[in-house]
């Protein structure tokens, strides 16, 4: 097996593109392995990589179908209900707190209340 090719920036030739490219002609790779890579050399670092995926060979994107699109409201109602306290918080919990800003914060909301 050869080594992938190595195109530089912004100099890939026509018939690659990377996921979000396949995406946004409404592809996607479908299985199929990186074909190539663009390389963006940057000066203190490694330099930054992106991977090409042949055109031809991309599949469409399968469509959403009902069941799917329940399951996706589902989840995300799921990340807006507080594990502590168990009530829709009306937004994403943070993960880096782990639960509600109120329940996490419980001096602060006192304070904002009597405000």
């Amino acid at each position: 097996m050869g080594a992938l090719p190595v195109f530089r920036w912004r100099l890939a030739p026509d018939g690659y593109a990377t996921r979000r490219q396949l995406r946004a002609r409404d592809l996607r790779p479908g299985g199929q392995q990186v074909a190539a890579q663009l390389e963006r050399p940057r000066r203190r670092r490694g330099p930054l990589v992106a991977y090409l995926y042949r055109v031809d060979l991309a599949k469409p994107v399968r469509p959403m179908t009902p069941a799917r699109w329940a399951a996706l409201a589902k989840a995300n109602t799921a990340r807006r209900i507080c594990p502590e306290c168990r009530r829709d918080a009306g937004y994403v919990i943070p993960t880096s707190l782990g639960m509600c800003v109120t329940c996490a914060f419980p001096d602060n909301s006192d304070a904002l209340r009597s405000a």
